[in-house]
């Protein structure tokens, strides 16, 4: 017993010391689920509560930006620093247009006019929430009723063999030999 206590002490001493090599572990980086149709919501979720608390508009589009899509994380990572500069919002907002990020360039244009008007960004961002969300419910009924379409043809395939043969052939041999039976044939 004791000399697995001081193999143990000495372990716990040797393995606890300082990392001696010049290597320094890796910085973590945020993970972005590239097929998170949610994600873009959330991101607005937390651009919308940012701006409603108060928080500057460069500081809350970076704090939106850590946990956003891949193509709405540029956006609005290149927005925040444009604005912190003192860039004019339009043009902070203007980016190139993008087909695969159609929640970006939404956000971008209700941004421009949200600095020409002077309408809260925080308002127009839930409702861009809730719009993406009730997208992502909308295109997953929509797949669910694919599936149960594709679904129905192999298992049609499968149960018709087994009701012909447990369910018609009894009844049909069965009515068979009654009729056979009676001499009506």
């Amino acid at each position: 017993m004791t000399w697995s206590a001081l193999l143990l002490a000495a372990a716990l001493l040797v393995g606890t010391g300082p990392v001696r090599s010049g290597i320094r572990p890796a910085e973590p980086t945020p993970v972005r689920p590239a097929s998170d149709p949610l994600a873009a919501a959330s991101c607005f979720d937390i651009l919308s509560a940012c701006l409603g608390a108060g928080m500057a508009t460069p500081a809350a589009a970076a704090a939106a930006a850590a946990l956003a899509p891949a193509e709405l994380a540029e956006r609005l990572t290149r927005a925040a620093g444009l604005l912190a500069l003192g860039a004019d919002p339009a043009a902070a907002w203007a980016q190139a247009e993008s087909a695969s990020d159609p929640h970006g360039e939404s956000l971008a244009r209700m941004a421009r006019r949200s600095a020409e008007s002077g309408a809260a960004l925080a308002q127009g961002a839930a409702e861009l929430a809730d719009q993406v969300r009730s997208e992502a419910g909308a295109a997953a009924e929509a797949a669910a009723g694919r599936a149960s379409v594709l679904i129905a043809g192999p298992l049609g395939l499968c149960f018709l063999p087994a009701f012909v043969c447990l369910g018609v052939v009894p009844v049909v041999a069965g009515l068979a030999g009654d009729v056979l039976g009676s001499g009506l044939l």
